[in-house]
């Protein structure tokens, strides 16, 4: 796991740097089928996935949001190229890479890097969570402590909506997001926010997320508060300290379930 490990950390450090040279350039941007913005960026990223990958461990796969590889495989390399497109192609610095090594659909390995900050978030199974050198650990509060916030960014191409969730939580507490779910994920490891929700299907979201956040105390289920394997489509995901996740789970099934908006 320590090779795979520092793998991981060297292909985020070198994906950051292909951000950082397409951030605020001419680089050219696409709108995909589902109306998402794809950059440059996005698809350089994922390709050097793939070709670390096939290059040091070509019995594993890639799971990746631009293209794939073999992910059928029982091992696979999880991976958001750009986490934060829409924010990246609009000049706002709060995109990350994110990559988990995943085994079945168990996330046991994530690393997420913010080159804006060069702040390198990660976690093993067992070992603790962190950022660069100093561990995580979530907070402490309540849904209804001053302190307490949640992150949440809206979509309209998402297949869940929990725009309503998001709006009864926001009586209770601060709701805010970054326009990236994984940005939000690591303010919830590193004790800023209480809880973030995503109400989006894909894996590559949420496995790196996961195991750091786990690992730091916290909780990660789908919206229905059940675990769920992170090699296929998810049904979105809640991310928390531990403390506020049943509060989330039941403000969700109070309005999105029971408008019939969501099956399982």
């Amino acid at each position: 796991m320590n090779s795979y490990l520092e793998f991981a950390k060297q292909l985020a450090k070198d994906a950051g740097e292909i951000m950082l040279k397409y951030f605020n350039s001419e680089a050219s941007s696409r709108y995909k089928a589902d109306n998402t913005i794809v950059t440059q960026a996005d698809e350089e990223i994922n390709q050097l996935v793939i070709d670390r990958v096939r290059g040091k461990y070509s019995r594993h796969g890639v799971y990746g949001e631009e293209d794939s590889f073999n992910k059928e495989l029982d091992e696979l390399w999880v991976c958001d190229p750009l986490d934060g497109t829409a924010s990246f192609a609009r000049g706002v610095p709060t995109a990350v890479f994110s990559i988990a090594y995943v085994v079945n659909g168990k996330p046991k390995l994530g690393v997420v890097y913010d080159p804006f900050t060069d702040c390198l978030y990660w976690a093993t199974e067992g070992n603790g969570a962190f950022c660069n050198d100093k561990k995580l650990a979530v907070n402490k509060y309540g849904l209804r402590d001053k302190e307490s916030a949640i992150g949440y960014d809206y979509s309209p191409t998402m297949p869940f909506d929990t725009l309503s969730v998001a709006y009864r939580l926001a009586k209770d507490c601060r709701v805010g997001g970054t326009g990236s779910f994984v940005h939000n994920g690591l303010l919830v490891a590193n004790g800023g926010y209480s809880a973030a929700i995503m109400s989006g299907n894909r894996p590559y979201d949420i496995a790196a997320i996961k195991i750091i956040i786990e690992e730091a105390g916290g909780k990660v289920t789908d919206l229905a508060g059940n675990d769920q394997p992170y090699n296929r489509e998810i049904y979105g995901a809640i991310v928390s300290n531990g403390k506020v996740h049943d509060d989330i789970v039941a403000a969700f099934k109070e309005t999105v379930m029971s408008a019939g908006q969501y099956h399982i």
